[in-house]
């Protein structure tokens, strides 16, 4: 088994053969890998692949779908390669094929359950005007010099992965930073890309539907710092957060950071916090002896943190102080608390934020603006962590004036079902409006909202979908607001 899984490595190295885990993407010669997925095992679609050409077909051996699937292959006259790890075997080939282990590009991780967008832009910046050639795989895009494309997936799977920063690598990127999802690193998608560094932002309630407990999500996330190559390699660790300072004990080499001093006999890189309002917020960096400012039009203490995240890594693979101040012209990422312009002069937010943390930074920050009344437009993603939506709601009934309650993207659960999770976290709210259809709720709140107050429609960012019963309708926040104030 392994002499034959060894031989198709090497046949993936010379070229000229493709590698696929889409049975609907494969084509006559191709090699398919049946991975076994969360829904559904690959090997049921053994069959579409040999109908469709695959000359190859990387399975686990034994299984009664294994056995089906294999008199499908042998009709079809194509070969069988087992791996008791269909994943590894997948990223493994991915490998060989684009020649990754051989890229002249310092990939960059950044991972954490809120910021990672915003982290990844503010070191596209930095490093851009550094001179550097940049690459991002992330929540909004995935892009280079000459090249964008739509992300479906925050971290997309090992093919995509490895194609890309062959992609990159041939047009002269020579740094590439990644957004790494926690469900990327448990399903093998980053495995054998060759990580120059990584930093984690913070790590609070998220996914447990998948991982169905903090330990195990702790766990995932901690595999991207603790399998990183043996050699020097570099790492930045938020000490703010309780897992990070968890992290940091089995990280002896990380550099960490964060708004409060750090833990002592430890490098830290402390970030005072000198201002922060509607106009952004002022840094003073202490760093072993060296002091340095900043001034960002970024508002809230959670990007003050997301431009530590930055410094601390960019500290750790070379660059300057000096060089912060390209950080400075950097004012936002698409949905990450962007004001929606609009004649009327109102104060219109939209966000991503669809975490419990995530939902207390941003209100915080509008609170701290110094705005009278907050309203908020939220609601919950269907088929996503149920124990989440009542933090969800308190988060708002802690920190707005008025919860408006409506749909995420409820995929195929009720609407309404979801509304009823959330509800019990609104007990304590000074006022709440239940409105399930988002387009309706946003209306009924900018009629309540005037020139002295903010809205915060939470929950979508930078997307423009709503998913129903599976299916993906246009929808954007940003759109209807400016339709809805007739500024489109």
């Amino acid at each position: 088994m392994q002499r034959d899984f060894a031989a198709l490595l090497e046949t993936c190295r010379r070229g000229g053969v493709e590698v696929r885990s889409d049975s609907r993407a494969v084509a006559r010669g191709d090699i398919f890998v049946a991975v076994p997925g969360v829904n559904e095992d690959g090997a049921r679609f053994i069959p579409a692949a040999v109908e469709a050409g695959a000359a190859v077909v990387v399975c686990r051996p034994g299984g009664p779908e294994q056995a089906a699937a294999r008199n499908s292959v042998q009709a079809g006259g194509c070969r069988v390669v087992h791996h008791d790890d269909p994943r590894e075997a997948l990223w493994r080939l991915a490998e060989a094929r684009w020649h990754t282990d051989d890229l002249h590009i310092k990939v960059l991780a950044v991972t954490g359950t809120n910021g990672k967008t915003t982290s990844t832009y503010l070191l596209e910046r930095l490093f851009t005007d550094a001179g550097h050639k940049v690459g991002v795989l992330g929540t909004v895009s995935y892009r280079w010099p000459g090249h964008s494309e739509v992300a479906p997936l925050t971290t997309p799977d090992p093919l995509k992965v490895h194609s890309m920063l062959a992609r990159m690598d041939a047009v002269g990127v020579d740094v590439a930073v990644m957004e790494v999802s926690s469900h990327a690193i448990d399903q093998q998608r980053v495995c054998g890309v060759p990580f120059a560094g990584a930093a984690l932002t913070n790590l609070t309630q998220d996914h447990l539907d998948f991982h169905k407990d903090m330990e195990s999500y702790f766990k995932t996330k901690a595999k991207l710092f603790l399998e990183l190559p043996k050699a020097e390699k570099a790492m930045a660790v938020n000490a703010d957060d309780p897992w990070g300072r968890r992290l940091l004990e089995l990280c002896p080499r990380a550099l960490s950071f964060g708004l409060q001093q750090g833990p002592p006999r430890r490098r830290h890189l402390w970030g005072e916090l000198l201002s922060a309002g509607t106009g952004g917020c002022h840094l003073r960096m202490h760093l072993e002896g060296r002091t340095w400012e900043l001034r960002s039009p970024l508002v809230g203490a959670f990007n003050a943190s997301n431009l530590l995240t930055v410094q601390a890594l960019a500290l750790e693979t070379g660059l300057d102080p000096e060089q912060f101040t390209a950080l400075e012209s950097f004012t936002g990422v698409c949905g990450r608390l962007e004001r929606v312009d609009n004649p009327q002069g109102l104060s219109v937010f939209v966000d991503y934020a669809h975490t419990p943390d995530a939902l207390v930074n941003v209100l915080k920050a509008l609170r701290g603006a110094g705005f009278k009344r907050i309203i908020t437009v939220f609601g919950c993603g269907g088929n996503r962590d149920r124990s989440k939506r009542p933090l969800m709601g308190e988060a708002v009934a802690r920190y707005a004036d008025v919860a408006v309650l409506t749909s995420d993207n409820p995929r195929f659960e009720e609407p309404e079902a979801i509304l009823q999770d959330v509800l019990p976290g609104l007990r304590e709210a000074r006022e709440v409006l239940v409105e399930v259809d988002r387009r309706a709720a946003t209306a009924k709140a900018l009629d309540m909202l005037d020139k002295d107050g903010a809205l915060l429609i939470a929950g979508k960012g930078h997307e423009d979908y709503q998913i129903i019963q599976g299916v993906k309708h246009h929808y954007s926040d940003q759109e209807v607001v400016r339709e809805l104030l007739h500024c489109a």
